[in-house]
């Protein structure tokens, strides 16, 4: 039967095309909120770090009534590195609302996640947002949206897609740009009349498959997930078994509390049917892509495979001068415990043991921010330890060395496009094509290798004067490139342990960028700063004036220090050489070459030589 007063869906689109912010409407306008309630943008965003970088990092459900009608919203992330969140929660709803910005147009994250919807043959509703910027091009991104369907392979009555026109920001839709209502009443219409109601068996035993995980301190894990088939009772026994091992059902256990969904919280509810998205508590033991179901009746739901990471990093305890001074969790114990914690509601994240190595662990990611969001995470909880270079996954296919490739678009301005175009061919991109956008940008495409993007953002901003906007997803495998030389500065290097003063900087600044001012603790082997050329430097920080009897005119002027290079962790990251490691703690970061003696490390470079 068709649960009729029942909708599912999910607004998916490439990262800052307003997704978040047309949920924020959608909850204000069907009256989820009080005439006199105060109310924050972006509300999905709960997170601190989401607040704060202005992304979607976790994927959230909220749910609004329209009419009679209750909709199921399902709120995901759009960042290419977030892809995995996206991937597992399409499998719990009918329909997509597929967000592209009238300016910026389809790009790299809107075809990863087109192309995870269409695959399951959900019905797709296209909206493009931000049409009253001053730039936007309306109908050359309809143009746009409908090459990208096709290219897709998507079906007729998938072309055939309504297409709205809004701003999120202003609460506003029309089937049309030049006939805009002052609501979103069009876009409830058609989800209503375009999305279909969840088609299930109710009659049926019950059947749930686990699409994402919540946590909470006092009950444990908690499932999300649509219940396919049956209906599901507070206590009722229920047992876990999982697609990839058949033969394995957990021991039975109790539903002991269920929620459903509405506005921004959820409801405890007694007993739920098929079609609806529910949270539920009473499972210890449950990840994502499990089944749940009744004893003796459970058949474990086939779910979809999640992408595999492209790149990792080798977290582990540590060992500098300074170790244990600022973190609460220090011990290889407690990190690993952590990071594996991780994986049960990050299903795009693998850990691994080291092998010959008890303090450390290898964790596999998307990219970057991927990976630097989790080391943000744990730094915040308290946590120290260290973390290597970021380095990709490499695979062998047919006997040939290969490595994962992205493909890059960026939005520059036009007398900028040259830069990009030689910096890109010297990371063994390969250009594929250039649109103009307007009289004064164009858009480009490249295929490049994944490691070749590693500490390029900043070089970017910079050769594009900050104008610039780039996003990559990851394309393929492809035969392994060569060499490429991962950073094209040197390291200024503190050759003593003890504080920095002022007279030690002031010479060493005219040498590079300095990372740090006066009174900062250093020790040896610490990275302090960067120099233009592809050496590293040795300086003193903590060199103080030889005093004397004898004055001179000018001796006892003031030093004036360039105020130093503040390092946030994604710099860090990107600075990173193969012989260096990141100290994280809650209250610092600091690089530092992996040989701490300075004579040691010089002859290890000799050798090099």
């Amino acid at each position: 039967m068709k649960q009729e007063k029942l909708r599912n869906i999910a607004i998916i689109a490439h990262v800052d095309h307003g997704k978040t912010t047309l949920v924020d409407a959608l909850l204000k306008q069907s009256g989820v909120y009080r005439d006199n309630q105060e109310t924050v943008d972006r509300v999905m965003d709960s997170n601190d770090q989401e607040r704060e970088r202005g992304i979607t990092i976790m994927a959230k459900n909220t749910a609004v009534t329209y009419g009679d009608t209750k909709i199921n919203i399902v709120d995901t992330p759009g960042h290419a590195d977030f892809g995995g969140e996206v991937e597992h929660v399409l499998k719990m709803v009918n329909g997509v609302i597929l967000l592209v910005d009238a300016a910026e147009g389809p790009m790299p994250q809107t075809r990863f996640v087109l192309s995870r919807a269409l695959e399951l043959g959900h019905r797709v509703i296209v909206v493009v947002n931000k049409i009253d910027r001053p730039d936007q091009r309306v109908y050359e991104v309809v143009d746009e949206v409908l090459e990208l369907l096709i290219d897709l392979n998507a079906t007729d009555e998938q072309l055939d897609s309504p297409m709205l026109f809004c701003s999120a920001r202003d609460g506003i839709c029309g089937y049309t740009p030049d006939d805009i209502t002052e609501d979103l009443t069009p876009l409830f219409e058609t989800i209503m009349n375009y999305i279909p109601a969840p088609e299930v068996d109710v009659d049926g035993p019950f059947q749930m498959l686990v699409s994402s995980i919540d946590y909470n301190e006092f009950v444990g894990r908690i499932a999300v997930g649509r219940i396919e088939r049956g209906t599901l009772k507070q206590n009722q026994e229920i047992v876990v078994c999982n697609y990839h091992e058949p033969g394995k059902v957990s021991k039975k256990t109790k539903a002991t509390a269920i929620y459903t969904f509405d506005g921004l919280g959820r409801v405890p509810a007694t007993e739920v049917s098929a079609g609806n998205i529910i949270a539920m508590s009473g499972t210890s033991d449950i990840t994502i892509g499990d089944t749940i179901g009744v004893p003796d009746a459970v058949e474990p739901l086939e779910f979809v495979k999640i992408g595999a990471p492209t790149m990792e990093m080798t977290f582990s305890v540590n060992d500098s001068p300074f170790a244990g001074r600022e973190g609460k969790f220090v011990t290889s114990r407690q990190i690993r415990d952590r990071l594996f914690k991780e994986t049960l509601k990050d299903v795009s994240l693998r850990v691994t043991e080291v092998e010959g190595a008890s303090d450390a662990l290898n964790v596999a990611g998307r990219g970057e921010m991927h990976l630097s969001i989790l080391i943000e995470t744990m730094r915040r909880e308290g946590y120290e330890f260290q973390v290597s270079p970021p380095r990709v996954l490499y695979r062998e296919i047919d006997g040939q060395k290969c490595e994962p490739m992205e493909q890059l678009v960026v939005d520059v301005p036009s007398d900028c496009s040259g830069a990009v175009i030689e910096k890109m061919g010297s990371r063994k991109g390969d250009f594929l094509d250039m649109t103009p956008i307007g009289d004064s940008r164009v858009k480009m495409t490249f295929l490049v290798p994944a490691r070749g993007l590693f500490g390029y953002r900043n070089e970017f901003l910079t050769d594009t004067k900050g104008e610039g906007i780039m996003a990559s997803v990851f394309d393929s495998y492809a035969p392994y490139r060569g060499e490429l030389v991962r950073r094209n500065v040197g390291a200024l290097i503190a050759s003593e342990t003890g504080e920095s003063i002022t007279y030690g900087l002031y010479n060493a600044q005219n040498r590079g960028v300095l990372f740090i001012g006066a009174g900062v603790p250093v020790y040896e082997g610490m990275v302090i700063g960067q120099t233009p050329k592809r050496e590293d430097i040795t300086i003193n920080a903590c060199k103080r004036k030889q005093l004397t009897n004898t004055r001179a005119s000018g001796s006892d002027d003031a030093l004036h220090l360039i105020p130093p290079k503040q390092m946030s962790l994604e710099q860090s990251l990107e600075f990173l050489d193969d012989d260096e490691l990141l100290e994280v703690t809650p209250k610092t970061l600091r690089i530092r070459k992996r040989i701490l003696n300075l004579e040691q490390r010089m002859k290890s470079v000799h050798r090099n030589k």
